[in-house]
């Protein structure tokens, strides 16, 4: 036998039995829980609120990381395609615009890639292009390489427990599955876990939204993600969504809080939260199927961007990474006694395109200012449900019983919606069977008998194990 050889496979047997004991730190735990996500795939296709228009010309396919939750939105066109960009926003995440923006006047355009991730994200992109490359789409010649674009939304922080991001594998699986004519609205694809209006602290939910109209043979789809610092504001001036503050007034609309900033003057009236985040975007597509210069397509981008100000309210700010991309798939070349002019496809546009930011706005839960009825419930229900909770490598919860009481503390790096880090809180028993933290947002709490947690249960939900259990 040889003994040196003998030996190092000791060692290295030892080392990979250590291996297997010592915990993983955070960044090793993220990327282990990150490769063992499962993909879903076109979620939301099949409901009532789905975007369904007729233009064979494009496919869209969505991929998913519920664990997250997050996602991205992938639109493939069926033959290379005339396009441009308009980015207004002070801190935007893309891929390709620069080339975009020089204005070649040829269809080089294959495909755009909307994602979560923030930075991450952008790994979407490329694996797109990539996917177009490796099924034989496109090639190495200089006249058939693949060109995709995109751009990303910030998904993280205090809307969710964990840091997932859509990688490319599950963009690579989105491409395949992307079908013609139809696109989810709400918290689906890129806008899974987008929200809206944190400069004023609503920090709703929020999602992609998409409109199409038809005006004789000239077709046009808008398509967006509202992951926006301002407000959705509809066209009677509404605050399409929000958490407000208890102390605001009522019947609010989005200029009372315009007006509120920073200091409105009216008594009891708070403004801006200042813990709100201040890292959001709104990236958008709008396609016409009339042949357009490279220049009209241009203008036709800052026009339909600059109109969506009147719906998201304030726009373009420095905290926002806004991009708009427009594109023609020149399907329709009328005479010219019958070609709409930039103008009036700008005004149509801007119509469409509010329809599609309205549109992006999903069902809110319920916040609850002050304690539902409580239900009873005796020390030994809630020392069941007491001790430490983990949500991932960044979240973990802390319950106890005192006096009678359940207290909930985060203990992990960061706080846990409602339930902070800096003290306890109390957890309140409800007559649905549920616990809550009573606030300006949405903090519900639902046991199971397995050892499991789930904090908001429904289409945002995070859960959680008790640590010990199985």
């Amino acid at each position: 036998m040889n003994m040196k050889r003998s030996g190092i496979c000791a060692w290295g047997v030892a080392i990979a039995a250590l291996a297997a004991v010592l915990p993983l730190s955070p960044v090793q735990a993220q990327s282990a829980e990150q490769d063992a996500l499962k993909p879903t795939l076109n979620d939301g296709y099949d409901t009532p609120d789905a975007l369904r228009f007729d233009w064979p010309a494009f496919t869209i396919g969505t991929g998913q990381y519920e664990d997250g939750p997050t996602g991205l939105t992938v639109f493939r066109f069926n033959r290379k395609v005339l396009a441009a960009v308009d980015v207004r926003g002070g801190g935007p995440g893309t891929v390709n615009t620069e080339y975009l923006g020089i204005g070649y006047p040829f269809p080089e355009l294959d495909s755009v890639v909307f994602s979560g991730g923030s930075w991450y994200g952008l790994e979407a992109v490329t694996a797109v292009n990539t996917a177009l490359k490796d099924e034989g789409y496109r090639g190495g010649n200089w006249d058939n390489v693949g060109l995709t674009v995109g751009s990303i939304i910030y998904d993280f922080g205090g809307r969710r427990l964990n840091e997932i991001y859509p990688d490319k594998r599950l963009a690579q699986a989105a491409l395949k599955a992307a079908v013609p004519g139809v696109f989810p609205r709400g918290a689906y694809g890129a806008g899974r876990s987008a929200v809206s209006g944190s400069i004023f602290g609503c920090n709703a939910h929020s999602g992609q939204g998409g409109a199409f109209r038809q005006v004789g043979d000239l077709k046009i789809a808008a398509f967006t993600v509202v992951n926006a610092l301002g407000v959705v504001t509809d066209r009677d001036g509404r605050t399409a969504a929000c958490y407000p503050d208890k102390t605001w007034p009522a019947g609010f609309r989005t200029r009372d809080i315009l007006a509120g900033t920073p200091d409105s003057g009216k008594p009891g009236w708070t403004g801006v939260d200042p813990s709100s985040e201040k890292k959001n975007t709104t990236i958008s597509l709008i396609v016409v199927n009339q042949k357009m210069e490279p220049w009209e397509l241009k203008r036709l981008a800052i026009q339909v961007h600059t109109s969506m100000a009147r719906g998201i309210q304030p726009f373009q700010t420095e905290f926002d990474g806004d991009v708009l991309y427009a594109v023609s798939t020149a399907e329709y070349e009328p005479a010219d006694d019958k070609r709409i002019g930039l103008l009036d496809i700008g005004t149509i546009t801007s119509e469409v395109m509010w329809d599609a930011i309205l549109s992006a706005v999903p069902p809110q839960p319920q916040a609850a200012f002050e304690a539902p009825p409580h239900r009873a419930t005796d020390a030994a229900a809630l020392r069941k449900v007491a001790g430490r909770y983990r949500f991932s490598a960044l979240a973990e919860l802390e319950l106890k019983v005192e006096d009678g009481r359940l207290l909930g503390q985060a203990v992990g790096e960061r706080r846990v919606f409602g339930i902070p880090k800096e003290a306890a809180v109390e957890i309140i028993p409800t007559e649905t069977g549920d616990y809550v933290v009573p606030g300006r947002y949405p903090t519900v709490l639902r046991f199971d008998a397995r050892g499991g947690l789930t904090i908001n249960p429904g289409r945002w939900q995070q859960h959680g194990r008790k640590r010990g259990d199985r």
